[in-house]
């Protein structure tokens, strides 16, 4: 269920991203041949209006057809002859929804409840209290135990915790004693056995875990629409500043920082699996963080994608008349499929990742 869940989750974004294409080549007056929700091949299409609306075979997203887009038409009602003001919002509407979505996504995780970080000392406020794990150190009594970064430790030898304090206690009463620890994997219960260390290196605990204590806090209804765009924002941030992280570390050390992973589609419902069993505001705020990593995604400057079409429209406008249209094919074919080479490529680590 969650996995058809994710499904229709992942094709709503892309159909809502194609809407807003849509909607501003209509209020603009660019003819739009068809909008389809998945990819062909067609199942059903009916013609209103001069747009064939249609429901295809593979879900993965959907598209939109706007004529004079992809060639240039000297027609009204093509897109080619439109202003450039009118032609960059037709462009980056698309982009623009995926933000709108995460904002609306991020207002409803509000009045939900966010996941918050809390101080043991805490008793009020929040609700669903639990010790998450955030980092797991490399030959630590945790790496062996089989830990990973985001279980939640819900008990100790049968004895519940939801305190950071509660887990330090444990780990120092029983060092070079057996513990035995109740996690939640997203929607799997697991017993690990563990045996905390005499011995401890500098920085670090008899387990080896940095711990965070974490619960839901609920927004007031008047004031979960700000702070739903204001996390918005605070995502966008952190999405690109991971990116730029990894871009360097890629750069300076030849490989992906530790801890860091580039996810395909398979890893991408993996990830909904996990956080399924959290609750609905976990699942929301994922789809909101998958909702602004496409954003930025689609606003690069690279041919085949949004922001490509719009630099595409800037150099248009700074030479003063239109490009080679052979050309922009060209590029835009030779870089969509190496965007599909590189989709082919995660998919294929995450599916070995599997096993």
């Amino acid at each position: 269920m969650t996995i058809i869940i994710a499904i229709i989750s992942l094709v709503l974004l892309v159909t809502f991203h194609e809407l807003g294409h849509f909607l501003f080549a209509k209020k603009f007056g660019v003819r739009v041949d068809e909008f389809g929700i998945g990819y062909p091949p067609r199942l059903f299409g009916k013609k209103i209006g001069g747009t064939i609306y249609s429901l295809n075979l593979l879900p993965l997203g959907g598209f939109v057809k706007i004529y004079g887009h992809e060639e240039r038409i000297e027609e009204v009602d093509s897109f080619s002859t439109k202003p450039f003001y009118q032609k960059s919002i037709i462009i980056l509407a698309g982009v623009a929804v995926f933000w709108v979505i995460a904002a609306i996504l991020l207002t409803a995780v509000m009045l939900i409840g966010a996941p918050s970080l809390i101080q043991d000392n805490e008793t009020s406020g929040f609700v669903d209290a639990k010790v998450q794990i955030i980092s797991v150190a490399n030959n630590s009594p945790a790496s062996e135990a089989g830990l990973k970064a985001g279980d939640v430790l819900k008990s100790i030898n049968g004895i519940s915790v939801d305190k950071v304090s509660e887990v330090q206690e444990f780990s120092k009463d029983y060092q070079g004693k057996e513990m035995i620890l109740g996690i939640q994997r997203g929607q799997k219960i697991l017993s690990l056995t563990i045996v905390p260390r005499v011995d401890v290196p500098s920085g670090e605990g008899p387990i080896g875990v940095s711990l965070l204590r974490t619960a839901l806090k609920k927004t007031v209804w008047y004031k979960a629409p700000i702070d739903g765009i204001l996390a918005t924002g605070t995502l966008t941030k952190a999405v690109v500043m991971g990116w730029v992280t990894t871009i360097k570390s890629l750069f300076q050390e030849g490989g992906v920082p530790e801890g860091v992973e580039i996810k395909g589609p398979i890893g991408i419902f993996e990830l909904f699996n996990d956080v399924g069993g959290l609750g609905a505001s976990y699942f929301l705020q994922l789809v909101a963080l998958i909702a602004i990593s496409l954003a930025l995604i689609n606003v690069l400057p690279i041919p085949a994608l949004d922001g490509g079409w719009f630099l595409f429209l800037v150099i248009e406008k700074i030479k003063g008349k239109p490009l080679n249209q052979k050309i922009i094919q060209n590029i835009s074919v030779f870089f969509f499929l190496l965007l599909i080479a590189l989709l082919i490529w995660i998919t294929i680590k995450d599916i070995i990742g599997l096993f």
